[in-house]
């Protein structure tokens, strides 16, 4: 059977219009795969479709809380591609019900539907045993995951760059207003930034590789930095110069108590609390592995950041 005659694979992304997600929907466009996105708000998807020709790319609501809903949603899929996810408690999906009962979900359903390929990104540094609920909420998706769809390949990225990111799109506006910028921890935490284009890249290796078949796999960049390094990158890039200014963690979570009385927190205890220790690979990332070579923040930063 030639490639233009072979038949079109489907493919469903959960949390398909986040940050991740768009990378995540273009590359599986640009493969032939009809797409799926089911969301909450539509308005978040106005930019999905043109990544495909007319009718590949269809975003739709659909509640993930709902075993009929998710069930129908899967429903002649090859391919289902977890990427829910929340930084704060404060939504209405918390850490327990985003992370560990979703996934729960997706994947029973998923291997109820005899669906090929389930991919599930969690995040680098997943420890059970750590003290942060975010981190503790992942690993427990991951063992939901396991539990249910044992073939599931499982992918821990570590914190991601690009043009829609939050993190350094967030620094950046910070200088722009702000003579001075807090350093929590002392910025001695070391981080291993990954370029979001090439964690869409391993979702695709993890699908065409069947020995990636009930995998765990680290998909880090290839440089680490300190995070006054990375704050340092972002004044270097943008042109500013700022003072970094240690804050003390007593400071830090005093801050953290103000800013948790708003509606959307920037930050809160657990994001502090990664802030304090080394989120980077132990094992070594499987991008070069997949033959991916793993783009720079120096190549990457100056096209996005202003």
């Amino acid at each position: 059977m030639t490639a233009a005659h072979a038949p079109t694979r489907t493919a469903i992304v959960f949390g398909g219009s986040g940050f991740l997600g768009h990378a995540v929907v273009q590359a599986l466009a640009a493969r032939g795969y009809n797409v799926r996105v089911p969301t909450r708000d539509l308005g978040k998807t106005l930019d999905l479709k043109p990544m495909g020709v007319t009718g590949q790319v269809t975003a739709f609501t659909a509640s993930v809380r709902s075993d009929s809903a998710v069930a129908l949603a899967i429903e002649g899929c090859d391919v289902v591609i977890n990427l829910i996810g929340t930084l704060s408690e404060k939504r209405k999906s918390g850490y327990q019900t985003a992370h560990v009962e979703t996934a729960a979900r997706l994947a029973r359903l998923a291997r109820e539907a005899g669906v090929r390929h389930f991919i599930h990104v969690s995040a680098l540094g997943i420890d059970p045993r750590a003290r942060e609920t975010y981190v503790q909420t992942k690993a427990r998706g991951e063992e939901a995951i396991r539990t249910f769809f044992p073939p599931a390949v499982i992918l821990r990225p570590g914190l991601m760059f690009g043009p829609r990111d939050r993190f350094f799109n967030r620094l950046s506006l910070m200088a722009r207003y702000s003579p001075i910028l807090p350093l929590f921890g002392n910025g001695h935490a070391r981080l291993q930034p990954v370029y979001v284009g090439d964690v869409a890249a391993a979702i695709m290796a993890a699908i065409d590789n069947p020995s990636a078949q009930g995998g765990v796999f680290d998909v880090a960049g290839a440089k680490t930095y300190t995070l006054r390094e990375l704050m340092a990158l972002v004044m270097k890039t943008t042109g500013r110069h700022r003072l970094l200014v240690p804050m003390p963690n007593i400071l830090a979570r005093a801050l953290v108590g103000v800013l948790s009385l708003l509606p959307a927190p920037p930050l809160t205890s657990d994001q502090l609390g990664l802030m304090n220790r080394d989120n980077i690979s132990r094992v070594g990332s499987i991008l070069p592995v997949w033959g991916i070579k793993p783009k720079t923040l120096e190549e990457i930063l100056p096209t996005y950041l202003c």
